[in-house]
């Protein structure tokens, strides 16, 4: 009849959203199928709730890049490297995987010079005596003694005496 009638409304929403905050290693592959290499906080993918309505969920995503470098070495005639293996000759190829401060793989390659010690004989021949170049007065042959020196690569060089005492005869 023309009069106002009053009707209440009783409305439940069933609909949410919400948000995957998530940290990864150099890439990640998400709901939503993409494989993202940079960090994103504005994807989003539409799911169905329990109650059958849209929920909608935001990316929150953190990318930390793993890391690499190179480990440069010199040794003379072998060298044990984080790894546990002993080289004995140089090597730019060897690899190892760390952990960095972020969690991610921190990749080393070795840059491996090897320099080799070498020995030599010192052929001496002399009168009575010799002081040879260790310091030490020799007054009869001897064919064992040793004196370190270091070598043009910075390793050692072990020069092994080889002498011949003659005597010189004392007249009166």
């Amino acid at each position: 009849d023309g009069c106002d009638s009053i009707v209440n409304l009783d409305l439940t929403i069933n609909s949410n959203t919400g948000t995957d905050t998530l940290t990864a290693c150099d890439s990640f592959t998400w709901i939503d199928g993409v494989t993202y290499t940079a960090s994103n906080d504005s994807a989003t993918f539409t799911l169905t709730n329990a109650d059958g309505c849209d929920s909608v969920v935001t990316l929150d995503l953190t990318i930390i890049n793993s890391s690499s470098g190179t480990d440069t070495q010199t040794a003379c005639d072998s060298y044990t490297w984080i790894d546990g293996v002993s080289y004995t000759t140089s090597n730019n190829t060897a690899t190892h995987t760390l952990t960095n401060a972020a969690g991610c793989d921190s990749v080393v390659t070795l840059d491996l010079t090897i320099n080799y010690s070498n020995s030599g004989i010192d052929i001496q021949t002399a009168c009575d005596s010799i002081t040879w170049i260790d310091g030490v007065t020799y007054l009869s042959s001897n064919n064992t003694a040793t004196h370190t020196l270091i070598n043009a690569h910075g390793c050692d060089s072990v020069v092994t005496l080889d002498l011949t005492i003659k005597y010189s005869s004392s007249g009166t």
